[in-house]
């Protein structure tokens, strides 16, 4: 039998949970999200359908709303105060009809938005689109907080070539530049732009000892 304890396994598992963690936390910072270049994610036809849907809503629920005062003034869905002002009545139920037609559409921008997102993130984004759907009627948002949560960072430029790599990479494919650095002195992983170590306040502008050769 193997003799590895379990707390040992358990161990392991946290630490490389909270390693990756760490290096996503990391790879966000070179990220400058901004709201509504990120709501451009959505399609424009998306949004053109949400909104036209919401206008034949809008249309049957006023002609219900008539047609029932007209031919069933007794059978009405509003107080007694409503009954004789159909107009009234109609402005109260195009309240409704906008109220539900927000939440429908904000799960739809959701969803729209995880799977276009998780697309440019090279993530699955058909199984995080139906993780935000599944859990959506019972939990809300709690897929897309997981989501948030758990998405790798965006690709960016080599900061020695440009050239765009994934969040990944430890090495550039195109100029083998490490995209990994690290403090000289602690070993913590640091941005290209420090100019300390935020772990060990090492100063990372000053020249690095070179290796003596000895004859």
């Amino acid at each position: 039998m193997n003799g590895t304890p379990p707390n040992s396994i358990a161990g392991s598992g946290a630490s490389a949970w909270n390693e990756r963690m760490k290096l996503i936390r990391f790879r966000r910072k070179r990220e400058n999200l901004r709201f509504w270049n990120e709501f451009k994610l959505i399609p424009r036809w998306v949004i053109t359908l949400v909104v036209f849907l919401y206008l034949i809503a809008q249309g049957i629920a006023a002609v219900i709303n008539l047609d029932v005062f007209h031919v069933q003034p007794d059978h009405q869905i509003f107080p007694l105060e409503l009954h004789n002002n159909p107009a009234l009545a109609s402005v109260a139920l195009a309240g409704i009809v906008t109220v539900m037609s927000v939440m429908f559409a904000i799960i739809i921008f959701l969803a729209v938005y995880v799977n276009q997102d998780a697309k440019r993130r090279g993530m699955n984004s058909a199984v995080w689109t139906l993780v935000v759907l599944i859990l959506m009627p019972g939990y809300l948002v709690l897929g897309f907080i997981i989501y948030m949560l758990m998405r790798e960072p965006l690709p960016y430029p080599c900061p020695k070539c440009s050239t765009t790599v994934g969040a990944k990479f430890n090495f550039c494919p195109n100029c083998k530049t490490n995209l990994h650095p690290a403090c000289p002195q602690c070993k913590q992983e640091i941005a290209e732009t420090d100019r300390y170590c935020p772990y060990c306040a090492y100063e990372l502008s000053q020249p690095q000892p070179e290796p003596s050769i000895t004859g």
